[in-house]
C-alpha cells in the first residue's frame, strides 16, 4: 500500500449526493447505468456512469444517498460526459456495492 500525505487526501472532494435519475447506459462497453446525482445548491446535479447493474435496478436507485468524488476532471465515456465518480466496493463475486451513508446527511456534505 502506498502512503499519501494528509494534504493529498484533503484535495479529494468526497461528497454526499442523492440519485435523482437512473437509466440503462445502452452505449456502454460493460453493463452500466447513467446516474444523475444531486449534490445540493452549491454543486447541483452531476452525471456519472456506474457499473452497478448486478446489484441494483434503476428504479431502486432513485432517492438513494451515495458518496462520490466530485473534483476529478470530466471524463468522456462513450457519448456520456461523466462529471463525478460514484464510489463502491467489489464483493467476493466482483459485483459493486455502493458506498452509502448509514444515516441521512445534507446533500453536498463533504467527507472530512
Amino acid at each position: 500500500m502506498q502512503s499519501i500525505m494528509w494534504d493529498d487526501f484533503t484535495k479529494v472532494e468526497i461528497r454526499v449526493g442523492c440519485i435523482v435519475d437512473a437509466s440503462i447506459f445502452a452505449e456502454a462497453k460493460k453493463p452500466a447505468y447513467v446516474l444523475h446525482v444531486d449534490f445540493g445548491e452549491e454543486l447541483g446535479i452531476k452525471k456519472s456512469s456506474a457499473q452497478i447493474t448486478d446489484l441494483y435496478q434503476p428504479e431502486d436507485l432513485i432517492g438513494k444517498l451515495v458518496v462520490a468524488v466530485v473534483n476529478f476532471p470530466k471524463k468522456q465515456i462513450g457519448p456520456l460526459m461523466s462529471e463525478c465518480l460514484v464510489t463502491g466496493f467489489h464483493n467476493e463475486r466482483g459485483e459493486v456495492a455502493l458506498c452509502v451513508p448509514d444515516h441521512p446527511v445534507p446533500l453536498g456534505t463533504r467527507l472530512l
